[in-house]
């Protein structure tokens, strides 16, 4: 291969993957939680800046000991690991809210967080407010009040409301849009979910 080709191979590396390699290759020297001893083959086969390791997530509920990637977000593990795709995965930058998910009682996108900075903390999902087939009063809420619309970016717009109530079982109507202003509803169904979340507050 000449030396031109070699130079364009090298520089066909996105923004994007370049950033993702400085981020973890940071946060894995900063890692407290013992990693999962790696072969030299297999650390030969992981991308450049990638590592593996041991998180402990409770989830649910649930503690789920797992071995992730140091590139994985939150919401990689949610849905691809623990199957809880109620989780959306839309935008996949921080922009939309559909991922939301509650973590230590805070409103945070699961896309926009390492798995590894989830280690040993409480997270919640849309499947956690469930209990049996019975329905979170939120949930009800949206469905009494046709909040829901193609239903798509509802789990991230429920989760939002529920971090909010949690806090404030009581909020006026500025202090609900506040909490949903981080949430984009595709079919521009606004009206009815302020009504539904207010709806859920009364009832609370």
């Amino acid at each position: 291969m000449d030396e031109k080709k070699k130079k364009g191979n090298l520089l066909k590396v996105s923004r994007r993957s370049f950033l993702k390699g400085m981020g973890t290759s940071a946060i894995v020297t900063t890692l407290t939680t013992p990693s999962l001893p790696l072969s030299s083959e297999a650390e030969a086969a992981l991308p450049q800046g990638v590592k593996e390791a041991v998180v402990e997530l409770n989830v649910n509920a649930k503690v789920y000991r797992l071995k992730v990637k140091s590139h994985w977000t939150l919401l990689d593990v949610l849905r691809k690991e623990l199957g809880l795709t109620g989780t959306k995965r839309s935008c996949d930058r921080g922009s939309c809210g559909a991922c939301t998910v509650i973590m230590e009682g805070k409103a945070i996108y699961a896309c926009s967080l390492l798995a590894l900075e989830a280690d040993k903390k409480k997270v919640t999902t849309i499947e956690g407010l469930v209990e049996g087939e019975r329905l979170h009063p939120i949930q009800e809420a949206f469905v009494k009040y046709d909040g829901m619309q193609c239903g798509f970016c509802t789990p991230g717009i429920i989760m939002s409301v529920k971090a909010l109530l949690d806090k404030n079982p009581r909020p006026g109507h500025d202090e609900m849009k506040e909490a949903l202003s981080g949430n984009i509803c595709r079919c521009s169904g606004y009206p009815k979910i302020l009504e539904s979340a207010m709806a859920a507050a009364q009832k609370g």
